[in-house]
């Protein structure tokens, strides 16, 4: 079983290996990993960098592992995690939806079958928002367990000083309280996490470090 306690790094070369092991070794399927870690890589990401990536992975492969038995394809699971952010802008919902349209335009060069391709890009649309995950749907549980697995490791502070840096150019007030809704509408749900394993693993130190975070939002800096 994977050691998930830390965020792994995001080694381009493992990656680039792992990438081979999943998608094949033909020059297309090499070509399209070699893009995927380049995007990446982008200078403008600080928080949606291949160190995500190999989280999301990681994360992934210890929800499945043997004797889980949560995942219904997995490499279908595995191929949304790498494309789930491979276009990111910082726009919600059209970044998910452009980063779909990428998987559905460079899987079939592969040689990934059609359905797997309609499958995963139905994945990567899940994680703009996670809300819309229907009872059942295994895969999706798994993926956006993965992809906020984050909220309940260990490093929680730099994951959210990260997050502000993507948002840089949106003034602190704006981002106080935009961010501040988002927290307040994870902590709202029941169940952050969608598959009992995550739940075991993340669920209450997840809250633990929204409610910090939040109050650290909401707190009036002025009060003497």
């Amino acid at each position: 079983m994977i050691d998930n306690s830390t965020a792994p790094a995001g080694d381009p070369a493992v990656l680039g290996r792992d990438w081979a092991v999943l998608a094949g070794d033909s020059p297309a399927s090499l070509a399209t990993g070699a893009e995927l870690i380049a995007r990446w890589s982008e200078p403008h990401r600080r928080y949606h960098t291949l160190d995500h990536l190999a989280a999301v992975l990681a994360g992934i492969a210890q929800l499945a592992a043997p004797g889980n038995d949560l995942v219904d394809d997995l490499p279908a699971v595995l191929l949304a995690a790498w494309f789930h952010d491979a276009v990111y802008d910082g726009r919600p919902g059209l970044d998910e939806e452009r980063s779909a349209q990428l998987a559905q335009s460079r899987l079939p060069r592969c040689g990934v079958p059609a359905a797997r391709v309609a499958e995963v890009a139905r994945l990567v649309r899940l994680t703009a928002a996670h809300d819309t995950l229907a009872a059942g749907d295994r895969d999706g549980a798994v993926l956006c367990d993965a992809d906020l697995a984050v909220l309940g490791l260990p490093g929680y502070d730099d994951y959210a000083g990260r997050i502000r840096e993507e948002y840089a150019h949106v003034p602190d007030e704006l981002f106080r309280a935009g961010r501040a809704e988002v927290l307040r509408r994870l902590l709202a749900v029941p169940r952050l996490y969608r598959t009992g394993r995550a739940r075991e693993l993340w669920e209450e130190r997840a809250r633990s470090n929204m409610t910090r975070e939040l109050a650290s939002l909401t707190s009036d800096r002025d009060t003497p």
